[in-house]
């Protein structure tokens, strides 16, 4: 492959016509040719260049509302030309072929169309045919040919050209072919995945997705792993929409506990003040109030030692009283739908923290896949968006809970879904008061729960444990009723669980020796 190559002829065809026209400009000082089609050349034309159109180049016109224009040998030969081989310009020669040596093309825009709601008919008219096929060509053929599918390389360009007397490096030319064919595969990947969801395939034979990056990280989860944050392009309030007010660059961990404490406060609505604080992706307290203030308070709490150094989340705009109290402690990340004036200003006094509005909670996720790495593949599956409600709840002890239990009890197992299994959270009125997540087996989580319980207690000068008279939750059944008993030792009064375990009887039977009251959801909600 030469290194260095001239620019005689370009083609430019732009559905994103910014940068352009000075692009173009650099590229006629050169003396480069400039063919180009419809609205391109045009806006060429307009500013005074001269332009050839691809239609004198193939004698052959736009044809199908433009559907057919570039698919032509007059253009692909002189895109797929190999200017080292004999038969090759042979061939251009015998066919009248004329080498193209630069190719900028922006494809139509189907993720906007796509982005917008546009209809099916449409978005599939959005679908670019004849650019993927020219870049395809140019990027195989980068050997002689430059490439240029982002208006953000025109500089790299035009720098090349300045510096080397009208020509482009091989280098260059090489890593732009390369990302040419990682914009042809998101391209086509956007497309596979809108149309997969037309015809509501769930479980295709091929899987494809595509994300951008928006942000290389100083390292993941330790300072020896690369990192990097890619976002899909869902437009939907989330971390990856989110604006950054102030505060540091956001690390690995950062991400993914902001979105781990979005996501378990976008899960209660609006209606009433939530707030969450979150450590290495588990809840160390979440509790509702009449004010996000009192909220806050209340989550704090719970687990006031794991709230340093946290993330806090909240479902309302963030005001200054309550940014008051979350920034008296080391925070690493405050995330929320927005923020006024005043709570913008009080953050502001603490210049470290991430301040990250979202524009509004996360919507419901019915659509979206939930994947993971493994090696040699990825698994898959649906998000957990299931939400139990009190009709869904079946009373299996001679005690049912009280009013005030029950509301507890759903407050607890909405807070228990996002809690890494196996997960155990004690609660009252409205508050976790006690967390165990992630323990090999259930009965260690609740101890650890109420451990946490009693801790809380003390640090905040009370006698008894926080999970006297709470209710307790567990993500999936108790397989003996060791744990679920720690719990009532603990003090809890009432119990909500999958229940479907081969010792159902045992435990309903010590349930009732308890006096408890439980709740059968029959849905689990692992967290691995």
């Amino acid at each position: 492959m030469p290194d260095l190559l001239p620019i005689r002829r370009a083609l430019l065809s732009m559905s994103d016509k910014q940068g352009l026209v000075p692009f173009a400009q650099i590229l006629a000082r050169f003396g480069v040719e400039l063919v180009s089609t419809g609205g391109t050349a045009r806006a060429l034309r307009e500013a005074g260049l001269t332009v050839t159109d691809v239609s004198e180049v193939t004698g052959f016109p736009e044809i199908m509302d433009g559907r057919v224009k570039t698919l032509h040998p007059l253009v692909h030969g002189g895109l797929l030309g190999r200017r080292d081989l004999p038969e090759h310009r042979a061939a251009m020669e015998t066919h009248n072929i004329t080498g193209i040596d630069l190719v900028a093309i922006t494809l139509y825009p189907f993720e906007e169309t796509v982005a917008r709601g546009a209809d099916f008919d449409e978005t599939v008219e959005n679908i670019d045919i004849g650019g993927p096929a020219m870049i395809r060509s140019a990027a195989k053929n980068h050997a002689f040919v430059t490439v240029i599918t982002d208006a953000a390389d025109y500089d790299r360009v035009a720098g090349a050209l300045d510096a080397q007397s009208g020509q482009v490096d091989a280098a260059l030319r090489r890593a732009l072919a390369a990302k040419a064919f990682r914009r042809t595969a998101a391209y086509d990947a956007r497309i596979a995945q809108w149309f997969t969801g037309e015809v509501g395939e769930t479980d295709p034979e091929r899987l494809t997705w595509t994300a951008e990056r928006a942000q290389s990280l100083r390292y993941g989860e330790n300072p020896h792993q690369a990192a990097a944050f890619y976002t899909t392009g869902d437009r939907r309030a989330s971390l990856a929409t989110a604006e950054q007010v102030q505060g540091k660059e956001l690390s690995y961990n950062n991400l993914n506990d902001a979105d781990a404490a979005f996501s378990l406060v976008s899960d209660f609505g609006t209606e009433r003040p939530t707030v969450a604080i979150i450590k290495h992706a588990n809840p160390c307290g979440v509790a509702q109030a009449d004010s996000l203030a009192d909220a806050y308070a209340r989550a704090l709490k719970c687990d006031p030692v794991s709230a340093f150094g946290g993330i806090v989340a909240t479902n309302q705009t963030l005001d200054a009283a309550t940014a008051e109290a979350i920034t008296r402690i080391f925070t690493e990340v405050i995330i929320c739908p927005d923020a006024d004036a005043e709570a913008r200003a009080v953050v502001a006094g603490k210049k470290n923290v991430r301040l990250l509005l979202t524009g509004g909670l996360a919507a419901p996720r019915d659509s979206d896949r939930l994947v993971r790495s493994l090696a040699g593949g990825f698994l898959v599956q649906g998000w957990d968006n299931a939400r139990t409600v009190a009709d869904e709840l079946k009373v299996v002890t001679k005690r049912a809970p009280s009013a005030a239990e029950m509301a507890d009890l759903l407050f607890a197992f909405a807070v228990c879904k996002h809690v890494k299994s196996n997960a155990i959270v004690y609660a009252r009125d409205a508050m976790t008061v006690g967390i165990g997540a992630g323990q090999m087996n259930r009965l260690d989580s609740s101890r650890i729960a109420a451990i946490r319980a009693a801790e809380a207690a003390e640090t905040a000068g009370e006698a008894a444990s926080l999970a006297k008279g709470s209710v307790v939750a567990s993500d999936a059944f108790f397989p003996f009723p060791d744990g679920m008993l720690a719990a009532a030792e603990a003090g809890a009064t009432a119990v909500i669980q999958p229940g479907g375990a081969m010792r159902d009887d045992a435990v309903i039977e010590a349930a009732d020796a308890a006096g408890l009251a439980m709740v059968f959801t029959g849905r689990r909600h692992f967290r691995h």
